[in-house]
């Protein structure tokens, strides 16, 4: 019972982290940046992170003679962790790919600039808190989802009016 409060605090910040990222680039008023320059960019970054976690995922089998032939991961285990951070990674960067180009095109390249290096953070608080103590996780899963949904439907709303 006691780890809702901390995932729903992990979410109102993941909340307010979505507003600053979003709502900070609008309102700093950047020059538009086209999305054929922003959006290499804005994938950069996320992307390192995944090389870091399939490196730490390929670290570990290699030095664990119970997992280096390809058995499955122990449940709780450290690299059961890691493999769903991993795994939840690309579901939220499968996410940034089909949205943040429109992003990018409607509300100009800054922002997904700005989601790109928020993206990353976020999801390296999810894997540290993730490992800490699973309910810390709410924020990074958060802080890596409500900026893209919220970064959609403002570039929609634009699109629309």
């Amino acid at each position: 019972m006691h780890k809702r409060p901390t995932i729903l605090l992990g979410m109102a910040a993941g909340a307010l982290w979505a507003l600053v990222i979003v709502g900070g680039v609008q309102i700093a008023g950047l020059p538009y940046l086209p999305p054929p320059l922003a959006l290499p960019g804005a994938f950069l970054v996320p992307g390192l992170v995944m090389v870091a976690m399939i490196g730490r995922l390929a670290q570990r089998r290699f030095f664990d003679d119970a997992i280096i032939d390809g058995a499955d991961f122990t449940p709780g285990s450290a690299a059961w962790i890691d493999q769903r951070v991993l795994a939840n990674t690309l579901e939220q960067l499968v996410l940034a790919l089909v949205i943040w180009p429109f992003v990018a095109l409607v509300l100009g390249g800054a922002v997904v600039v700005a989601l790109g290096i928020g993206f990353s953070v976020a999801r390296l608080a999810f894997w540290i808190g993730y490992h800490v103590s699973p309910p810390l996780r709410g924020f990074g899963f958060a802080a890596t989802f409500y900026p893209t949904v919220l970064a959609a439907l403002w570039a929609l709303a634009v699109w629309v009016v």
